[in-house]
């Protein structure tokens, strides 16, 4: 328990994040691999967005929409990896109450807004490739610029109540967080009280936003497959093809360790605790590395 009288109520005014209990030996290379990953992601994400800013001939939906990655990507990464470092090399290990919760919240809500431009980015594809003629009446500036804002305004909407749900929380000077950043459960189960409302609203906001957006991604993939069997000329399917190919490699790196992670944290009582801050730490570094490599080495134009 702390010994100086709580002043901020029931919640302490700092935490003290401790990196992955287990692995402290291993901290140095943790850190350095997530040093070399961050850095090629800054590197990788700002190419990607000078090319297709300064390129005019980039100026179409599908790289507008890329554009929204990279930036989702810079600021997922940014969010997380500056504080884990800070973490893992013991520089500074205290992070305030608001700050974490200040944390917590950008993390979350650039991960629902990259999941909604994945989507956008398969509705785009199936437009492109199922009704190609009506790509461009269907798909204008002003359409791509207010799912950017529909984006947005659904990342806020489902982020700004976690706040209050762990503000409301007594944590009775619990403040010692086994892990790199802060995370919605992770701060939760400091609490001293039922949390059981976190988890539930963690799983109904969760399966609501990148949930249903992982459905409808598979719809539409599922959509486009139909129409390319269906296509008449060979010709048009390999390229249509690739661009998916890469999309879906995408998608699948983006999903597959958010999903473990997330389901793991809430009922995962037997994984152990370093496996989860691992799976936790991945999610925010390895798509935002890999994003770029993939679409800029794969798609020609951006080539």
């Amino acid at each position: 328990a702390m010994s100086t009288p709580n002043v901020s109520g029931s919640h302490p005014a700092f935490f003290i994040l401790v990196g992955i209990p287990g692995m402290e030996k291993s901290h140095t290379w943790i850190s350095i691999l997530v040093c070399m990953m961050y850095s090629a992601a800054l590197l990788g994400n700002s190419v990607l967005l000078l090319t297709i800013v300064k390129e005019r001939s980039l100026h179409e939906p599908m790289y507008i929409f890329l554009c929204m990655l990279a930036v989702c990507d810079l600021l997922l990464s940014t969010a997380t990896v500056p504080k884990t470092l800070s973490v893992l090399w013991s520089l500074s290990t205290q992070i305030s109450f608001s700050g974490c919760l200040a944390q917590m919240f950008s993390i979350y809500f650039v991960f629902l807004a990259e999941s909604a431009v994945l989507l956008a980015m398969a509705f785009d594809r199936y437009i492109a490739i199922c009704d190609p003629l009506r790509y461009k009446t269907i798909l204008t500036r002003s359409v791509v610029g207010k799912v950017g804002v529909v984006t947005l305004i659904r990342s806020f909407c489902i982020m700004f109540p976690p706040i209050f749900l762990l503000k409301r929380l007594p944590y009775c000077g619990h403040n010692v967080m086994p892990h790199t950043y802060c995370e919605h459960i992770g701060v939760a189960r400091l609490a001293c009280a039922d949390i059981s409302v976190n988890i539930w609203y963690g799983v109904a906001a969760g399966f609501l936003s990148a949930g249903l957006d992982t459905i409808l991604i598979i719809v539409s993939y599922a959509l486009i497959f139909r129409c390319l069997w269906g296509l008449p000329s060979p010709r048009a399917s390999p390229k249509a093809l690739h661009t998916c190919g890469s999309h879906l490699c995408v998608i699948a790196m983006f999903y597959t360790p958010a999903f473990f992670s997330f389901l793991a944290q809430r009922f995962g009582q037997r994984v152990p605790q370093h496996v989860l801050i691992s799976l936790a730490n991945l999610y925010v570094v390895v798509p935002p590395m890999l994003n770029p490599i993939i679409y800029g080495v794969r798609t020609r134009q951006i080539w």
